[in-house]
């Protein structure tokens, strides 16, 4: 009589499914500033599928961790700034709309805060120059009051010169005042 299959502590045939883990998995890890405590995890076998979501959650400004499965641990692939990149893009914004030059390929201050750094440098730089023009424009001003200021009192004593010299009578002359008693 043979046994029923319920009772049985072994199995007869080996399981039909394969049992090896999946070392073809990837883990998308975002987390916001907002709400520390509650990441997103997304799971997924496809990486090009791994890093549009990393992408669409930096996005959303994001700290996006991507790792792949190694046995029982995972492996970090790579890390995702999302508020970086989200201010990297305002810079580039920024300098825009600021008349500045685009900040060239090779400034590379850091790998990520290149368009930051640009435009605060840019900006100190359009500051420095505002102030030159201003100090210019007061020199210049000082210069033109000046020679407004010489040309007037050159006309002055120009007249003054032009005219003859007024008669003085004897009894209306001035005598000096430094001659002493006989000398007078």
């Amino acid at each position: 009589m043979s046994t029923p299959k319920n009772a049985r502590q072994y199995r007869r045939k080996p399981p039909t499914s394969d049992r090896t883990r999946n070392g073809k998995l990837y883990r998308i890890t975002a987390s916001w500033d907002a709400r520390p405590d509650r990441p997103a995890i997304r799971t997924t076998p496809d990486k090009a599928r791994a890093r549009r979501l990393a992408d669409q959650f930096a996005a959303d400004g994001a700290y996006v961790i991507v790792e792949q499965a190694r046995g029982f641990e995972w492996r970090t692939l790579f890390e995702v700034d999302g508020p970086a990149q989200a201010a990297e893009h305002e810079a580039v914004q920024q300098l825009a709309a600021a008349g500045h030059p685009p900040t060239p390929d090779h400034y590379r201050p850091a790998a990520d805060d290149r368009h930051r750094t640009w435009l605060a440098w840019m900006d100190a730089r359009a500051e420095a120059d505002r102030r030159a023009a201003e100090e210019a424009a007061r020199a210049q001003a000082e210069a033109d009051a000046r020679r407004r200021r010489l040309a007037a009192e050159a006309t002055r004593t120009a007249r003054t010169l032009m005219q003859p010299p007024a008669i003085v009578r004897p009894e209306h002359r001035q005598r000096a005042r430094h001659i002493t008693g006989a000398q007078r």
